[in-house]
């Protein structure tokens, strides 16, 4: 019985979605911006690259033929003419350019509803909600109180946070309530308990996920975010091809933060990763571990959190290098009818304005051994992918999408 296996490269979008306007990112490209950064010859300040962006692997799927689909020009330094597998373009259906809605949606179901989300305003979470926030957990206030990038808030209040012992409360564009607070003076299993009250706080008002956003270090120069990060999500609104692979009686292996987006919803094995090449070893480490029918999927969020948020187009240059020099390891490790998809759930360009997602188009890069070379087109939901995913694996049709095979 075959296997599918999702990489799912976070933030990697291939131009504006046709409403991107609506969103204020007409003219976001990703993956476009940062090959035409890498032409320049610019080198990365850490010297892990130079020169024109250098993707064999993925291009040889139909990266680069895929983003001349989306957006009718070639990057430099990728190939229109890929060498195996089904390339396409994915369009998501879903309102927002949040990482919930694009998951749910590759996963076989599109967000039915409008999420709910914070004013870019100061303070921005209403007073009532922090008032019963700050009631119920125990705390002696809060800090932040505002739209903000993770790293630049904590460098601002980390001090004053270890000081008070108040957590850093922030939001951004997306439906989010982040809680940012030191693993040894707040305490980590605090920090995942204000979390739980505040998740429990803003699911009336539709808010899709609380973040537990944990750091360590006692300067401003020296605060880390960790790999402890806790989504607290709420629950898709029908069942996903993860709770409909699960329901077959067969294995899903969530890898990295998977099973914290579909609120653990049709995972049987959760396998948790910290940067690219740790998310490699347990996709991996997942190959070897499932038996017939199993579906794996793998969120590489590096490339959204460290470079797309940043806005560092460098780091996320290397980090597409990176990632791609060891594709070849899950190719080979793949039997004869296993299923590949390499695909995105949103765009975040280093280079646009903000510190935001961008309302992009992604990728849909397909092989097996067993498939034959095709192009799929522009893909008029993401719940394509998952459908495709489910006719491989053996399983009945969902209500939505439809199979590219």
């Amino acid at each position: 019985m075959p296997r599918a296996i999702v990489c799912l490269l976070d933030s990697v979008g291939i131009g504006g979605a046709p409403d991107a306007a609506a969103y204020g990112d007409e003219g976001a490209n990703t993956l476009g911006h940062i090959a035409e950064w890498a032409a320049t010859g610019k080198a990365d300040r850490t010297g892990l690259r130079s020169g024109p962006l250098h993707l064999p692997n993925m291009d040889a799927m139909g990266l680069g033929a895929a983003v001349k689909l989306s957006t009718g020009t070639l990057p430099p330094g990728l190939s229109d003419r890929p060498k195996g597998g089904r390339f396409g373009v994915g369009r998501e259906i879903s309102k927002g350019k949040d990482t919930p809605s694009g998951h749910w949606e590759i996963a076989g179901v599109p967000v039915p509803f409008d999420w709910g989300y914070f004013p870019q305003s100061v303070p921005a979470f209403p007073p009532e909600l922090i008032a019963q926030l700050v009631a119920r957990a125990g705390l002696p206030g809060i800090l932040g109180d505002k739209h903000a990038s993770g790293t630049d808030i904590i460098a601002e209040l980390g001090d004053e946070h270890i000081r008070t012992g108040k957590p850093i409360c922030y939001t951004s564009v997306d439906s989010v309530f982040q809680i940012a607070a030191h693993e040894s003076h707040f305490g980590l299993d605090r920090l995942y308990e204000v979390c739980r009250v505040a998740f429990e706080l803003t699911e009336p008002l539709n808010i899709g996920r609380v973040i537990a956003r944990p750091f360590i270090g006692e300067t401003r120069e020296s605060f880390k975010r960790t790999g402890n990060r806790r989504d607290y999500a709420m629950t898709p609104p029908e069942p996903t091809l993860l709770d409909r692979n699960a329901d077959a009686g067969r294995s899903v292996f969530a890898i990295g933060k998977i099973s914290d987006i579909y609120a653990g919803s049709g995972v049987t094995h959760k396998l948790k990763g910290t940067g690219i090449p740790q998310l490699f070893d347990r996709t991996l480490e997942a190959m070897e571990m499932a038996g017939e029918g199993a579906f794996i999927m793998t969120n590489f969020v590096d490339f959204d959190s460290e470079y797309g948020h940043r806005r560092d187009v460098p780091g996320y240059a290397a980090a597409l290098e990176s990632f791609d020099s060891r594709l070849p390891e899950i190719i080979a490790a793949m039997r004869h009818d296993d299923l590949l998809v390499l695909t995105a759930d949103h765009g975040n360009d280093p280079t646009w304005k903000g510190t935001d997602h961008t309302r992009e188009q992604v990728p849909i890069l397909v092989f097996s051994p067993a498939l034959a070379p095709a192009e799929i087109g522009i893909r008029s939901t993401f719940a394509d992918i998952g459908e495709t995913i489910a006719a491989w694996l053996g399983l009945a049709p969902g209500r939505h999408g439809k199979s590219f095979l």
